[in-house]
């Protein structure tokens, strides 16, 4: 599904084939789940291949290195540039781009000594989620951002996604919504969330959250758009029943929401604001002009 025969990844400043790369099994990244890591993507546009927001999210896992004290020397502009040259190399331009730092062999219970930088690439014409999706409150909380440093997409944070989603799954829900330790809807178990009530957006406040680079960019389509928006604590009984609710983060794109613990949100997609956000967000990741919509805003 990731890679074949063919593919070709980065490691380590040079570029081999996936399926010769190897890793240590001794190491701390595999062991602990200490490693950083970003989601990227790239897409098709009339001036070429184009990686959305690069050096934010390159910025980003440098950040996320320096947090978890993780010796790291490549540039922002070193790691674009080796990105474009690998999907050259590939022939990708719809792509998904997997960035991971991992730490070289150390049992202990210490910061890294060496890490590695490995960027991979596969064909993803789509985001990961499908529209209209059914959440449900999860059991599993956000981890304690006094117990972790949850700005940083740290790779052994993913482990309480992974049993969010699956418990959501399980009861027949495509998705989870979780919660911080004080009861506030934080997330799903990898994407940023926003609701619709009354004309207005609204969002998690930073504290339990990974602010989101695609979160930042629904402020910046909102701020172009004029619709209003706001940062807040709030519990799943305000987000119940909304008029809409959507998903965003860089894989996901921008996932209309059908309904929370089964009560579906009020508008249909199409007559709501988040919408209009969707469609101006796939403007922008190709490079085309959404300004038209703002003409077409129809508030509640």
């Amino acid at each position: 599904m990731y890679y074949n025969d063919d593919s070709v990844l980065f490691f380590d400043g040079e570029y081999m084939k996936a399926k010769e790369a190897k890793t240590d099994l001794y190491g701390q990244s595999l062991h602990y789940g200490y490693a950083v890591f970003e989601g990227i993507k790239s897409y098709k546009t009339a001036n070429g291949t184009k990686i959305f927001k690069a050096e934010e999210h390159y910025d980003r896992l440098r950040k996320s290195a320096e947090t978890m004290m993780m010796p790291f020397d490549y540039s922002t502009e070193e790691m674009v540039e080796a990105t474009y040259k690998l999907l050259e190399i590939n022939n990708l331009s719809n792509a998904y781009i997997r960035p991971l730092i991992i730490c070289s062999p150390n049992m202990a219970l210490s910061k890294g000594q060496k890490s590695y930088l490995v960027i991979e690439v596969w064909n993803w014409d789509n985001g990961y989620m499908a529209n209209k999706m059914r959440i449900m409150t999860s059991s599993f909380e956000r981890p304690n951002p006094k117990a972790f440093k949850v700005e940083a997409k740290v790779s052994g944070h993913y482990v309480n996604s992974i049993l969010a989603c699956q418990e959501a799954k399980d009861k027949g829900f495509d998705e989870a919504l979780v919660l911080d330790a004080d009861g506030n809807v934080a997330e799903s178990s990898g994407a940023n969330i926003f609701f619709e009530k009354g004309g207005k957006l609204f969002t998690p406040a930073k504290g339990s959250i990974l602010p989101g680079i695609t979160r930042a960019t629904v402020f910046e389509i909102c701020d172009n758009l004029g619709i209003p928006y706001e940062e807040k604590f709030f519990k799943p009984k305000e987000m119940q029943g909304a008029d809409a609710g959507f998903f965003c983060g860089t894989a996901a794109e921008i996932v209309a929401l059908d309904s929370l613990d089964n009560i579906p949100f009020k508008l249909n997609w199409e007559e709501s604001l988040s919408s209009k956000i969707q469609t101006a967000y796939r403007h922008l990741v190709l490079e085309e002009d959404y300004s038209y919509l703002k003409s077409n805003l129809q508030y509640v």
